[in-house]
């Protein structure tokens, strides 16, 4: 926003806040739990996000940072028109790079935005898009053991495109993609 940046070179030493925004696994933002719903505030902290040097992500409000608690990753995913992936900012997804069902039942993607889990109003019909390597549908059975280590050579179709469907612990995630779930003051990056 042009607004943001005249207001960082009126006032450069702001203090940066934490510990009043969050982003829940549905993509909504929290102001101290309660969720927001004016649209305009929706649209300016969408357009606001971003991560800094440390892997903290933010919302920069005028020359403030608000640091985001995130309840899991910083992308949430949600299928939009036309059964396009789109992030809760809104943005477009046009590369779907990896596909996984962590041990909680969470299905997550990478893509070109980094690693986002999917909401779970969409869950169930992204697991319908799940097969076995013999091209028969994914049991659910089979997506239970996948939740349990159990690399059984899924394969998620979406489209045109298709991803092995492999198992990943919600615990690991945020080293592995390299974030920070409750940032706090000069708080180092995660490292690998």
């Amino acid at each position: 926003d042009d607004a943001v940046v005249r207001a960082l070179a009126k006032w450069p030493d702001v203090p940066d806040v934490f510990g009043w925004l969050r982003l829940d696994k549905r993509g909504q933002w929290r102001l101290k739990d309660e969720i927001v719903r004016h649209v305009g505030l929706i649209n300016f902290l969408g357009r606001n996000y971003e991560s800094d040097t440390h892997q903290r992500w933010f919302v920069q409000n005028g020359p403030q940072r608000v640091y985001v608690a995130l309840d899991y990753t910083p992308w949430v995913f949600k299928l939009g028109a036309s059964s396009q992936f789109e992030t809760h900012t809104g943005l477009t997804l046009d590369t779907l790079i990896t596909a996984m069902l962590d041990d909680e039942g969470q299905m997550l993607i990478e893509s070109e935005h980094g690693i986002g889990v999917v909401t779970d109003r969409d869950l169930p019909t992204l697991l319908d898009a799940v097969w076995k390597a013999d091209g028969s549908r994914a049991s659910e059975a089979e997506l239970l053991a996948l939740m349990q280590g159990d690399d059984g050579q899924l394969v998620f179709r979406w489209g045109n495109i298709k991803l092995p469907l492999t198992a990943m612990r919600a615990s690991e995630v945020p080293l592995r993609y390299r974030f920070v779930t409750n940032p706090a003051p000069t708080e180092p990056a995660p490292s690998a």
